[in-house]
């Protein structure tokens, strides 16, 4: 395997010069997919494999394996059900959404291969209420398929809300059980999650794009990207203090500092959020460090939802830090006391840090309520805003202790660089 470079073809995208591809478009870029009808037992085992061989992780935020996914689902009783989870509750994250306008074809091609090897009839692709030009792009794309007579499973679109927290997984199938999209405490992961009892595949958009590259090259062809521990390519979002914002496809192991000279880094920086708004704060001194979960993780951060936040040098981080833990906080799904009472309190307490408004034991105090919450919701919001929360104490030592003793950076009034869309009034039990 070759270093890791910037320059390799991209696989999932193409060329973003070219239109949106229809499907007479994908089928000349990728061409056919032969998945087989019926009971494909001896391809269903075949591609599972390939899936494993390839070291494919989901690409949403968790990085669970794939192959395990399936296998869990295909074991059920059930006939099961494909989610592609195409939510993007993230709003700094944009890749799911271009994914499907530019080339929709290749997810449902993934989420047709999924289907085929877990028996599942029927596939469902959530896309937020909000994101009115993302389902258009699919529902197209559906009707694309019907018309050239391509057999499979029944795919239909459906419309949840565009919540932050809608989009884990067990809040997305329970809005569609139920249509309450509250995430449920899962302690043994190896039982799939249901909707009417049917066991059901949640995948991100992405991961399935990728799966259908899999099921056309196989798991050798994919590994020639990347690294050992983390093959293939993936899309990230990189907004900030860049010239360039958008999506940029990367194979795993290129420096960070390489993904964002391409996005066209205009300022020094004083820190990069990896991983998005639930993600970490990485040090400007760290940005050599390979884009790849194991080296993300000796650094502090995590891939999370493929996301980086360029910060200038001029901005204030802790305030930055301030407004994402208010809007995490109203983001809570109300059923749990640490988001209820603690995100709030931890928000209350680094405004008035950033504003340098605060008394002498506030460091510590949003230390301990970060440390209280982690581990005791339903879900891991909780602990994605803890996260970020003590990465900002770590990674801006220095202004947190100057902003403490009321003396606030010269950065901390500056435009902010993140986007963050105003809240609905009624935060709680999303219907």
């Amino acid at each position: 395997m070759n270093s890791p470079t910037l320059d390799l073809p991209a696989r999932l995208l193409g060329s973003r010069a070219e239109p949106a591809a229809d499907l007479a478009g994908h089928l000349a870029r990728h061409g056919a997919l032969d998945v087989p009808r019926g009971h494909p037992g001896a391809w269903s085992r075949s591609v599972l494999e390939a899936v494993e061989a390839a070291g494919l992780r989901g690409r949403g935020g968790g990085g669970f394996p794939s192959a395990r996914k399936w296998d869990t689902v295909r074991r059920a009783s059930r006939r099961p059900l494909v989610v592609v989870n195409a939510m993007e509750g993230e709003p700094a994250s944009a890749k799911d959404r271009v994914l499907l306008v530019h080339a929709p074809h290749l997810v449902l091609d993934g989420a047709d291969v999924a289907a085929a090897a877990v028996g599942a009839s029927e596939i469902v692709v959530c896309v937020a209420d909000d994101r009115p030009a993302v389902a258009t792009a699919v529902e197209v794309a559906v009707s694309e398929r019907r018309r050239a007579g391509m057999s499979g499973p029944r795919i239909t679109v459906q419309r949840p809300p565009g919540r932050y927290v809608t989009g884990e997984e067990s809040a997305l199938v329970g809005w569609l059980d139920r249509k309450l999209a509250l995430p449920v405490f899962r302690p043994d992961k190896s039982r799939p999650l249901t909707v009417g009892r049917r066991p059901t595949l949640v995948h991100n958009a992405e991961t399935l794009a990728q799966v259908a590259l899999i099921a056309r090259h196989g798991p050798e062809w994919f590994r020639r990207q990347g690294t050992p521990e983390a093959p293939g390519s993936t899309l990230v979002t990189v907004t900030g203090a860049v010239r360039s914002p958008g999506v940029l496809e990367v194979e795993f192991g290129v420096p960070v500092v390489d993904i964002l000279r391409r996005a066209g880094v205009d300022a020094p920086l004083s820190a990069v959020l990896v991983g998005g708004y639930g993600g970490a704060w990485l040090d400007g001194a760290h940005l050599s460090t390979p884009y790849a979960p194991g080296p993300l993780a000796a650094a502090g951060v995590d891939l999370g939802v493929g996301v980086l936040v360029a910060l200038a040098d001029r901005s204030c981080g802790i305030a930055e830090t301030a407004r994402l833990s208010r809007y995490l906080a109203a983001e809570s799904a109300g059923q749990c006391g640490p988001c209820v009472f603690g995100l709030p309190a931890i928000a209350d307490d680094l405004e008035r840090l950033a504003a340098g408004r605060a008394d002498v034991g506030v460091l510590a105090r949003i230390d301990r309520r970060a440390g209280e919450v982690v581990g005791r919701g339903a879900c891991r919001h909780p602990d994605g805003a803890a996260r970020l929360v003590r990465s900002a104490l770590a990674v801006f030592g220095a202004d947190a202790r100057r902003h403490a003793e009321g003396r606030p950076c010269a950065g901390h009034t500056a435009p902010s660089v993140l986007t963050l869309p105003r809240p609905p009034d009624d935060r709680r039990g999303v219907r």
